[in-house]
């Protein structure tokens, strides 16, 4: 049976025509709709008419949210490859500037929300910077252990969808069975399993419960040989190594000239990691190091990954066994009690176990600051003019630049390795589009 395809523009036409509108603004919107909405097709090019234009996603599961690709195709070959984004998009940056920092935390757990402690982290750093707020060693410390949990139940819940991107299952149920375990952690720590709210200027919100130290160090412990586990069963596998090994190759010098960063650039052959470069936190005090490749492709960033989990295993052991002590209680009464002169009084203590100022003022200064999340520097230039909310607020997303990449992976490559090069880059579109 001869099918023809339907005249889209003309249905568009049949179905708004009969409604008349005045503005000639109006008008050239209607007339860009069809093209706006994927109606009308675009054009295949030039010399090669059997190309075919064709759209994964939004709705497609392997996108990791709804990220949609137009792409050029001759067979199974990507001719070209271009990410449409937005469709997330709600107004987070805008949002900051009517609210104050405290108000503002539980909306940052909404952009990755798969690694949440750290949007918490640089929410109210950028603030603790400007105002050169110092944070007490106790806090600190926890602030780091729980900044490592959360990169671990990144990086597993990374690994699980990538696997099974590229056909293995298995691994999706061994790293659900492990992430369970640090979401009870964090329920235990702060409330709540995914979204925390915990982070506070200053501080955090509260201490950490009597048992929850040697809870997560068990974890540390039995997690250890997991990774190995998940060596044994991936890493060596035939078919995982030809989906991935020299696929999705970025030069060192590509990397940094697309401006990369976290696994992305440390699998090129750049040892870049801003805990080491930045020294904020603790993590100066602890031994561990900096994981990195030099193959720079999808097999690179899985083990960049793989080895990251270990070295924040170590992390975690070391800081947990380091933890300074501190008061469990709210400490203003005594120190109203016995005056200034009070140890209660110092600064070890002044920020612990209190509840952040409402109206914190953030000072007329501007300052960039960043912090090192799985999938690589999430940033935020502050702008403030001595109110509690800010007056620019520009969230730097790791998520947004190292998806910029991706065409100039996909091109010349088969269809099917776009899940491979996507999977291993890593993207959550929430922060994406913010």
């Amino acid at each position: 049976m001869d099918m023809k395809r339907p005249d889209e523009a003309g249905l568009f036409n049949e179905f708004y025509g009969h409604i008349s509108f005045r503005s000639a603004a109006i008008q050239s919107i209607l007339k860009d709709l069809p093209m706006i909405y994927g109606l009308t097709p675009k054009s295949a090019p030039a010399g090669l008419p059997n190309a075919m234009i064709m759209s994964m996603g939004p709705q497609h599961p392997s996108m990791h949210g709804v990220l949609r690709l137009i792409l050029t195709l001759d067979g199974e070959n990507v001719l070209d490859c271009e990410p449409v984004l937005g469709y997330l998009h709600r107004g987070m940056e805008k949002i900051a500037e009517g609210r104050t920092v405290i108000q503002y935390l539980p909306y940052v757990t909404r952009w990755d929300y798969l690694a949440t402690m750290f949007a918490e982290a640089i929410t109210v750093n950028a603030a603790e910077r400007l105002a050169n707020i110092q944070v007490p060693a106790r806090s600190s410390y926890i602030r780091m252990i729980m900044l490592e949990l959360s990169r671990i139940a990144s990086h597993l819940l990374w690994l699980g969808p990538f696997l099974a991107d590229i056909g293995a299952q298995t691994p999706f149920f061994y790293i659900l069975r492990e992430r369970e375990m640090i979401s009870d952690l964090f329920e235990s720590a702060t409330g709540m399993r995914m979204m925390h709210n915990y982070f506070r200027i200053g501080g955090v919100a509260c201490d950490l419960p009597y048992g929850w130290v040697d809870k997560c160090l068990d974890f540390c412990e039995y997690f250890w040989f997991k990774t190995d586990e998940y060596e044994r069963l991936i890493t060596h596998n035939p078919i995982f190594i030809k989906r991935v090994e020299g696929v999705g190759v970025i030069s060192r010098e590509d990397a940094m000239n697309w401006g990369l960063s976290g696994p992305m650039l440390r699998a090129s052959g750049v040892p870049w990691d801003l805990r080491k470069v930045d020294h904020y936190e603790c993590y100066d005090q602890l031994d561990w190091s900096v994981q990195w490749a030099t193959d720079g492709d999808c097999l690179a960033r899985y083990l960049v990954r793989i080895g990251e989990m270990r070295q924040s295993v170590k992390i975690l052991q070391q800081a947990l066994k380091a933890l300074p002590g501190g008061p469990y209680e709210n400490l203003e009464a005594r120190r109203i009690n016995q005056g200034r002169g009070s140890e209660w009084d110092s600064f070890e203590y002044q920020h612990l176990s209190k509840k952040a100022s409402p109206t914190f003022r953030i000072p007329s200064q501007e300052h960039y600051v960043r912090v090192e999340a799985p999938k690589g520097e999430l940033g935020v230039f502050l702008i403030g003019d001595d109110s509690p909310f800010p007056w620019r607020w520009k969230i730097r997303p790791p998520g947004f630049v190292n998806l910029q990449v991706l065409p100039q992976l996909v091109c010349g490559r088969k269809l099917a390795d776009i899940m491979s090069v996507l999977g291993s880059i890593d993207i959550i579109m929430g922060e994406v589009d913010r």
